[in-house]
C-alpha cells in the first residue's frame, strides 16, 4: 500500500519530518518497483538518511572552501 498525504510507515513515526518525507518518498518507488512493503520501508529509511548526509557533507565541503 503506498503512503501519501501524511500516512507513512509506523517505523518513521520519530524521525524527523524531512527525513521521513524523503523516506516515503522513496518507499513509494521502491514499493512500486518490488511490490515488497517491508523491503520498501527499510529501504526508504536507509536512502533518506543516506541522502542528507550526502547534503550535510556537501555543505561542509563547500564552506570549507570559501
Amino acid at each position: 500500500m503506498p503512503w501519501y498525504n501524511g500516512d507513512y510507515p509506523p517505523s518513521y513515526k520519530n524521525q524527523p519530518k524531512k527525513i521521513r518525507d524523503k523516506a516515503t518518498e522513496i518507499a513509494n518507488e521502491v514499493l512500486r518497483t518490488t511490490g515488497n512493503e517491508g523491503e520498501a520501508i527499510a529501504t526508504g529509511l536507509k536512502q533518506a538518511r543516506l541522502h542528507f548526509k550526502k547534503e550535510e557533507q556537501k555543505k561542509s565541503i563547500s564552506f570549507k572552501n570559501l
